[in-house]
């Protein structure tokens, strides 16, 4: 008997060891209005996870999830940011929006810990609201309407716009905002007139009529607008027989809102991949079959691919920092300059966690269908000032 203790110690020592998953935690909405944007981007952030896993994993780890509703409700935020902190998350993954997702952004912070919003386009939702370890892989709003500005003004020789602002949420004031800004820099170009309206107005009738009352119909008309007041007033104008180009920011990508506008044409909204197929790169078609592979449907937008972008480049810092520590790894996202991503290069900076330049595919509805008909990256970034609305 006494020979058997040194043969199992032995025995016990020769099995392998197997590294401790790396956890990440995802702090987002599985309940409320704030669902139907989290969920896109969550599942799309969980098949590039998938994929790491297939290959090895990450610093030879295999990466684990937890998970943790926040009810879209701020207080819920903050506590789904303490429970997946304590089931052991290293990164936290949190909501779409900077208002939801803050809360447990700022958990995550504390902790000296990396945090990346699903999709927020707000520029607080990085260094200038939460902290110097958050971030957003996603294309600022005012990036989508300086987007539009100079595209339509270079591709369809627009000179005079009339900006028409939702005042509903303040991705809407950013999409304007970045038009503004652009607009007005580029030769010949005027912006006419300027309104705004509520997303849940029945009516935008006045509105309507001040347009109409302009000298010369508008070449573009930028609503920056969100559903479903977007789609009411498309409706409206094009009613009122007015046949100015409809730009939009990225926020109505998608087909399921057309039957509200039958037969809709010259509607125009930056993306950062096409779901409908048509996307040169064969990486977005990729992804676009996994998505359906995983849920049984195509992507309904664009907002899915934020979350497999953010997994990317939080992976590939983690790799080349040897360390899922916050500052180190923020360290390495900091030195990404156009990085290659399968949704077009990313950078980010000290001063900037977010994107104020993209390549974005250019969508149009015609006939009532949409589909690519061009990419545009703008000639030069988004001023900060401009990003903090200054």
């Amino acid at each position: 008997m006494r020979l058997a203790c040194p043969v199992l110690v032995l025995t016990a020592l020769a099995l392998p060891l197997h590294a401790e998953d790396l956890t990440v935690g995802f702090a987002i909405a599985k309940s409320g209005w704030m669902e139907a944007y989290d969920t896109p981007a969550d599942t799309a952030a969980k098949i590039r996870i998938d994929e790491i896993n297939a290959a090895g994993g990450l610093l030879g780890r295999q990466i684990r999830i937890v998970e943790a509703d926040t009810r879209t409700d701020r207080a819920e935020s903050a506590k789904a940011g303490l429970d997946v902190l304590d089931q052991g998350a290293e990164m936290m993954v949190v909501s779409c929006d900077y208002d939801f997702g803050a809360p447990a952004a700022l958990v995550a912070e504390g902790e000296g810990m990396n945090s990346f919003f699903l999709c927020a386009e707000d520029v607080k939702a990085g260094i200038q609201g939460v902290g110097p370890l958050s971030f957003s892989s996603s294309v600022l709003a005012p990036v989508q309407g300086a987007t539009m500005a100079e595209w339509s003004h270079a591709k369809r020789n627009a000179r005079s716009a009339y900006v028409l602002e939702d005042t509903f949420i303040e991705y809407n004031k950013g999409i304007c905002t970045g038009f503004n800004w652009m607009f007005s820099t580029l030769e010949g170009a005027e912006i006419v007139g300027t309104d705004t309206f509520k997303n849940d107005d029945a009516s935008i009738a006045s509105q309507i009529t001040r347009i109409k009352a302009l000298p010369a119909e508008p070449d573009v008309i930028m609503l920056c607008s969100v559903m479903p007041g977007a789609a009411a007033a498309v409706r409206q104008i094009r009613a009122a027989g007015i046949n100015s180009l409809i730009l939009n920011g990225s926020a109505v990508d998608g087909s399921y809102w057309l039957d509200a506008t039958p037969d809709l044409s010259g509607f125009v909204v930056p993306v950062q991949g096409s779901i409908y197929g048509d996307d040169p790169r064969p990486d977005v078609e990729a992804f676009n079959a996994a998505y359906e592979a995983k849920t049984g449907a195509r992507p309904a937008s664009q907002y899915a691919y934020p979350g497999y972008v953010l997994i990317d480049l939080w992976a590939k810092a983690v790799e080349r920092a040897g360390t899922t520590e916050g500052a180190a790894v923020t360290a390495e996202l900091e030195k990404m300059q156009d990085e290659p991503t399968a949704f077009g290069p990313r950078s980010f900076s000290a001063e900037l966690h977010h994107q104020n330049t993209a390549l974005m595919q250019v969508i149009e509805i015609t006939g009532g269908k949409p589909a690519r008909v061009d990419e545009w990256r703008i000639s030069r970034p988004v001023p900060l000032d401009v990003l903090m609305g200054k």
